[in-house]
C-alpha cells in the first residue's frame, strides 16, 4: 500500500509539472516582461547619455507588468490551494489506510485465532486441544468397554454361581424336608411303639 502512494504523489508531481510547462508555453507566447522591457529601451530616444522613454509607454508596461504579476500570483494561489487540497486528500487517505491496515490486522488474528471457553486460542492449539479431548474420550470409552466386559463376565459367573447355589439349595431343603419327614416318622412309631 505504501507503494501505491509513492506512485500516485509521483504521478501527482508529474502532473503539476507538466501542467506548469504547457501554461509556461501559452505565457511564453506574449512577449516576456523582459522582453518587452528591451523593447521599450531599445525603442527610446538618446539623449545624452540617457534613454529617453515615452511615458505612455512606460506606463502601458508598468499596466502590463501588473497584470502579469497579479495573474502569476493568482495561479500561485490556485497552485498552493490545490496543493493543499491534494495535500489534505493525502493525509485522509493515509488516515484511511492506517484504519484500514487495522481492520485488516484484527480480521487475520481473529481469522487465526478461535473463541475457545471465552479465551481467544489460536486455531492449531485449539486444534490441539480438540484432538487431545477425541483422544482422552476415546481412551475413556475403551477403559468403559474393558471394565463393562469384565463386569459382564462377572455378573454372569456371579448369576452362575447364584444359580447353582440355589440348586444345592433346593437340593438341600429336598434333602432336609425329607430327612425333616423321616425323623418324624420314626418318632411317631417310636411313639407308637411306647404307646402300644
Amino acid at each position: 500500500m505504501n507503494n501505491i502512494l509513492k506512485l500516485s504523489v509521483t504521478f501527482l508531481l508529474c502532473f503539476f509539472a507538466l501542467s506548469g510547462m504547457r501554461a509556461q508555453d501559452s505565457v511564453q507566447k506574449e512577449p516576456t516582461i523582459n522582453e518587452q522591457f528591451s523593447e521599450l529601451i531599445e525603442n527610446a530616444n538618446n539623449y545624452q547619455e540617457y534613454k529617453v522613454v515615452k511615458h505612455a509607454l512606460l506606463l502601458q508596461l508598468q499596466k502590463k507588468t501588473k497584470v502579469k504579476i497579479d495573474g502569476l500570483n493568482k495561479n500561485i494561489q490556485q497552485l498552493e490551494d490545490s496543493l493543499s487540497a491534494k495535500q489534505n486528500r493525502i493525509e485522509k487517505l493515509n488516515g484511511s489506510l492506517s484504519s484500514t491496515q487495522e481492520d485488516l490486522d484484527l480480521v487475520n488474528s481473529e481469522k487465526n485465532n478461535i473463541q475457545f471457553l471465552g479465551i481467544s486460542t489460536d486455531k492449531s492449539t485449539y486444534q490441539s486441544i480438540m484432538w487431545g479431548v477425541v483422544f482422552a474420550l476415546l481412551v475413556i470409552l475403551l477403559f468403559f468397554i474393558y471394565k463393562f466386559k469384565s463386569s459382564n463376565a462377572a455378573t454372569r459367573e456371579a448369576k452362575q454361581n447364584l444359580q447353582e447355589c440355589e440348586a444345592e439349595f433346593d437340593d438341600y431343603k429336598k434333602r432336609a424336608l425329607e430327612k425333616q419327614q423321616r425323623l418324624g416318622r420314626q418318632l411317631q412309631d417310636e411313639i407308637n411303639r411306647n404307646k402300644a
